[in-house]
């Protein structure tokens, strides 16, 4: 069974474990982040835009709080892309992206097509939980 598929079955019971209410809200984004089991990488914003369109009213607050929390929860990656942009994913393997400047795009790249040669050592009492590489690209002129 695919992750996705597997993370919205079982968003229920994680919420209950994780001492959260299983709201409309909450039930109605997750379907919207997991249920078609294909992986997404939306921001707060369009998942408002979605919900809209779908005929419920969220606010951006309620979506960014369910977003981190179903980051906490391990449903989704956060993935910062700038200062200015961040994204969430539900593909939760380890893996690297693309950002297309030009329409805000982020692709998947699969983590074997990137090589790294050298990461420091972090610093004393931190250990390194994962690297991400976020590649941008415009288009050529």
């Amino acid at each position: 069974m695919n992750s996705i598929a597997s993370s919205w079955e079982r968003m229920p019971e994680m919420l209950h474990k994780a001492g959260l209410r299983l709201t409309r809200q909450r039930m109605f984004l997750a379907k919207l982040l997991l249920e078609d089991g294909k992986n997404r990488h939306v921001t707060a914003s369009t998942l408002v835009k979605e919900a809209r369109r779908s005929g419920k009213k969220i606010s951006l607050a309620t979506i960014y709080n369910t977003l981190h929390q179903f980051v906490e929860l391990g449903l989704l990656r956060q993935v910062v892309v700038d200062n200015r942009s961040v994204y969430f994913d539900t593909n939760l393997s380890d893996h690297h992206h693309f950002f297309h400047e030009e329409d805000g795009r982020l692709q998947d790249i699969p983590r074997d097509a990137i090589g790294i040669g050298r990461i420091p050592a972090p610093p004393e009492d931190t250990e390194i939980l994962r690297v991400d590489v976020v590649i941008h690209l415009r288009d050529k002129c």
